[in-house]
């Protein structure tokens, strides 16, 4: 059986986090920190559906409009840190590829390691993946 899902936002209010859930919009709570958000919401939910807090799934997110000036740093970061992924992602995918390519052709795992700048164990690592 599938639990249920709320919905919190953690918005920056002073030197608080003020927490709502979208979907029981009765229901506020506030943390110190971050890190403290979803305990706290599973708390104040739990209280406030007469609940256990195992009951149900959180799916945090925060208001990044809420941080001021941090915003766009912020942004900056968590959009270069995607942009890494997706680039590391299609290296690795290049790398297989390639791997793939040199062994069909003949070439022995050193030589591939030479030309990829890898070990021959990691060439052997990469084809068993593959």
């Amino acid at each position: 059986m599938l639990k249920p899902v709320y919905r919190v936002t953690a918005a920056r209010a002073g030197r608080w986090w003020t927490v709502n859930v979208r979907e029981l919009s009765a229901v506020h709570t506030q943390a110190r920190r971050l890190d403290m958000v979803e305990s706290m919401a599973r708390e104040a939910i739990a209280l406030a559906l007469r609940t256990p807090q195992d009951s149900f799934d959180i799916a945090m997110q925060t208001d990044l409009a809420s941080l001021g000036s941090l915003r766009t740093p912020v942004e900056e970061a968590l959009s270069a840190r995607n942009a890494s992924e997706r680039a590391q992602e299609h290296a690795s995918a290049s790398m297989r590829r390639a791997v793939q390519e040199i062994r069909s052709a003949g070439y022995s795992a050193r030589d591939a390691g030479m030309l990829l700048g890898l070990s021959n164990q990691r060439i052997s690592q990469i084809e068993r993946k593959g």
